[in-house]
């Protein structure tokens, strides 16, 4: 498979004939999402994630999805630090189930498994964690990145279903935000956003559908986090003078292991 689905470049399903000798290792450096400046972001997400991204709604009328702002120009991630350190306290679940990923079997029948071999952790050197036992089956590490996925394909068959009812609600609408600075302008566009006068136009019978599942909730969140467009200025310039000097931005340790892919998608800090 050639360059897809944002982060992933050489896809290829992973088996014990062609992976037997193959590691991951996983450490804390991103850098491998420095070029997307978007990703998908499961309805689940939304309570940790409003704190620190601006959530917005993405695609078809027919295909429509939340996602998380990461920058305002192509092909760049204000939340990677100079260092490929992610720079906020939640990091999406779609970046952290990277480099694994399901793809459909042929048949449509089935998730098959695989692996992204052009990311800098995949090895045949031993490095990190064995995809296969000697035995011929799949590591512990391998199996939990399932349980991972797995949770990660039921999540997103809920965020389905959450965005058709918001779709139904017809509250969306096309938006841009701009930021204006040092004399240049950057914009983005091509996502929408919850009109709040529509909203409020719903009728109550509707609304309290959706509070029943805390879906309404949801709504809010994302209301709320479109406030988290501001930051991304300081975050221009900031990054800006990081790259211009080398230097790398003083953080508070907060455990320092990596987690990704531990079998959750709810969880924030990076618990994939």
């Amino acid at each position: 498979m050639t360059t897809q689905l944002l982060l992933y470049e050489t896809v290829v399903p992973l088996s014990f004939g062609r992976h037997r000798d193959s590691s991951v290792e996983i450490g804390s450096n991103y850098s491998f999402s420095g070029k997307v400046n978007s990703v998908p972001l499961m309805a689940i997400e939304f309570p940790q994630a409003a704190a620190d991204y601006a959530i917005v709604f993405a695609g078809t009328k027919e295909n429509i999805m939340p996602a998380v702002i990461l920058g305002l120009r192509g092909n760049e991630n204000l939340y990677l630090a100079n260092d490929g350190i992610w720079d906020a306290k939640y990091i999406p679940a779609f970046v952290r189930r990277y480099p694994f990923v399901f793809s459909i079997s042929p048949d449509e029948q089935r998730f098959v498994l695989c692996v992204d071999e052009e990311f800098a952790g995949f090895n045949r050197e031993g490095r990190g964690q064995r995809l296969f036992g000697d035995d011929g089956k799949p590591s512990p590490y391998v199996e939990n990145i399932l349980k991972f996925l797995q949770e990660y394909q039921a999540q997103f068959r809920r965020t389905q279903s959450f965005c058709k009812k918001v779709e139904e609600l017809e509250v969306l609408e096309p938006m841009q935000a701009q930021v204006e600075l040092s004399g240049e302008r950057y914009s983005l566009g091509g996502f929408m956003a919850v009109n709040r006068a529509k909203l409020k136009a719903v009728s109550g019978e509707k609304l309290a559908e959706l509070a029943k599942t805390d879906e309404l909730e949801l709504i809010y969140l994302h209301l709320q986090s479109m406030r988290n467009f501001t930051p991304l200025r300081e975050r221009i310039d900031r990054l800006g003078r990081e790259r211009e000097t080398g230097a790398t931005p003083a953080r508070q340790e907060e455990g320092g292991a990596d987690t990704r892919g531990n079998g959750k998608v709810r969880a924030s800090g990076g618990a994939g």
